[in-house]
């Protein structure tokens, strides 16, 4: 019996520890990273194209009580370079001391020793998985709470034609915003059609270069902090012999969230659905390993984007939808 209990708890702790970590790896690995100036801690109105409230962010480099930080620091890059190289990965790269504890255990029970030296036994199992179960469940309702601290904000009321193409849809508000964080009240800024091109076009952009490695593209098309997170995610896939890439992208539909202006700063936050092939291959063998290379898939994510006294505007931010 011990050797049987000893066996299932192995398993159990290997399915999690060894799970894949990288799962929908396209750009912004299906995690919400970067920053939104002032408003990085407050969800964006909910859209036609995006219903549901904007899942906080993952990676920023923003602090809560310097809004805006990371657009303006210079050395904004550098402190994200110090990051590890898988800082939005899953719930054990988060919380690297429950990771330790499984893998400690994991390694324990395959010398012989037990987990925690003391587990060898059914009831010593039962009450190592119950104390999981509990664990799971304190961080269940702690991102629960934490989730309902950021509702929804109600839906704008004046109307803009939607992104090139697609039907009419909800526009920014037409008065000033609070942010999460200290944010105060900013004034709207008018998005043109020309804007709205511009961002369909760098969701293709972003895309394009994701697919070949180009990070000297994705760093003219996208702020340091965004392009240190790219850079982050290609070295967390190649430490697992990985390479990921996204074809065929298409926009299906899209509409503004918010736009607002922060001194030399102006932003706006995009709700795009889009559908692309995402396919990552072992760059051993070119073998897959996520995705497939001819299903598509349909994507929903929040885009920010930032320009600077009336510049180039760059993604800023990348935020899945719920």
């Amino acid at each position: 019996m011990p050797r049987i209990a000893r066996f299932l708890a192995v398993t159990a702790v290997a399915a999690l520890v060894l799970s894949p970590v990288l799962a929908e790896a396209r750009p912004g690995g299906n995690a919400s990273s970067g920053s939104r100036g002032s408003r990085t801690d407050s969800a964006p109105p909910t859209t036609n194209t995006a219903p549901n409230a904007a899942r906080p962010m993952d990676r920023t480099m923003t602090e809560p009580s310097r809004p805006g930080a990371a657009a303006t620091a210079p050395a904004a890059a550098a402190a994200g370079a110090a990051r590890p190289a898988a800082a939005g990965g899953n719930f054990f790269q988060r919380n690297p001391l429950l990771g330790g504890l499984l893998a400690g255990g994991l390694i324990g029970a395959m010398l012989g020793g037990g987990f925690f030296s003391g587990l060898g036994s059914m009831a010593g199992m039962l009450g190592f998985l119950l104390q999981i179960a509990l664990i799971g469940g304190l961080v269940f309702l702690l991102v629960s709470l934490l989730r309902r601290r950021n509702p929804a904000q109600a839906q704008a009321s004046a109307q803009v034609p939607a992104m090139a193409g697609m039907p009419r849809s909800m526009a920014p508000e037409t008065g000033g915003m609070t942010g999460g964080g200290g944010a105060v009240s900013a004034p709207v800024v008018a998005i043109t059609a020309a804007d709205q091109q511009a961002f369909g076009e760098a969701l293709l952009a972003v895309n394009r270069a994701w697919s070949a490695g180009d990070t000297t593209t994705l760093a003219r098309i996208t702020t340091p902090e965004m392009t240190q997170y790219f850079r982050d995610d290609y070295a967390a896939l190649a430490a697992r012999g990985w390479k990921n890439e996204t074809a065929d992208v298409r926009l299906e539909s899209g509409d503004v969230a918010e736009a607002w202006n922060e001194g030399a700063r102006d932003y706006c936050t995009v709700a795009m659905r889009f559908s692309l092939v995402d396919v990552t291959r072992s760059l051993a063998d070119g073998a897959v390993v996520e995705g497939h290379p001819s299903n598509r898939q349909m994507v929903t994510e929040l885009w920010t984007f930032v320009r600077v006294q009336g510049g180039l505007w760059q993604v800023s931010a990348i935020q899945q939808n719920g």
